[in-house]
């Protein structure tokens, strides 16, 4: 049985890509997609790690290609999910992880419609200015512009299966932790699991 597609999104700073690595360290089967990006790669950040940087060329050839689930234009940068990656880690059964904006978001979760999402809120503006702040990464007008659009993602939240509020992050990461878990014991992802149980009550009878 493939592995389940798992959205994560919020606005610029929400703490996402914190509380994914909390993930990764805690959860079992869970694999991350690493999406490609035509921005410049902050400090710190390492090319395969964070994200494939590309060029605009090699982007836009890529979607000639036909090879992403999805893409869009946020923040004046292009950010992209490959297809062959997913399909990489699915086919082992394990779930993967999306990092990816709102508009994203949107995309997966029509073409995907079995896919679990989850929105990292910020617990105010004021919070989430404060981390942008802090981290240091953006340019004045880059800063100003993602607090300018940050209105119109926290409001994309009613699209979304789960709605975390990341005002601590433990605590955050172990209800993360808990919804993933929680979505791998419903019945219909068991299926192949629950029918093989059955064939042995069956067999059983002979």
């Amino acid at each position: 049985m493939k592995g389940t597609l798992i959205i994560i999104s919020s606005p610029s700073g929400g703490g996402k890509g914190t509380l994914i690595k909390e993930l990764l360290a805690s959860v079992p089967h869970l694999g991350y997609s690493v999406s490609l990006t035509t921005r410049a790669p902050r400090p710190g950040e390492e090319n395969g790690r964070e994200y494939h940087f590309v060029t605009a060329e090699e982007f836009q050839s890529e979607i000639s290609d036909g090879g992403f689930l999805e893409y869009a234009e946020v923040h004046g940068n292009l950010y992209g999910t490959s297809l062959k990656l997913i399909d990489k880690i699915t086919s082992t059964g394990d779930d993967v992880i999306l990092e990816i904006d709102v508009q994203g978001a949107d995309s997966v979760m029509a073409k995907v419609p079995d896919s679990v999402s989850i929105f990292i809120m910020p617990p105010s503006f004021e919070t989430l200015r404060a981390r942008l702040i802090a981290r240091a990464t953006e340019q004045i007008s880059d800063l100003e512009l993602r607090l300018r659009n940050s209105l119109d993602e926290v409001r994309e939240y009613t699209h979304f299966n789960y709605v975390v509020v990341n005002d601590e992050i433990d605590a955050a990461s172990q209800k993360l932790a808990a919804i993933i878990i929680a979505e791998r014991q419903k019945r219909y992802r068991q299926a192949e699991r629950i029918q093989g149980i059955l064939d042995s009550f069956e067999r059983s009878k002979t």
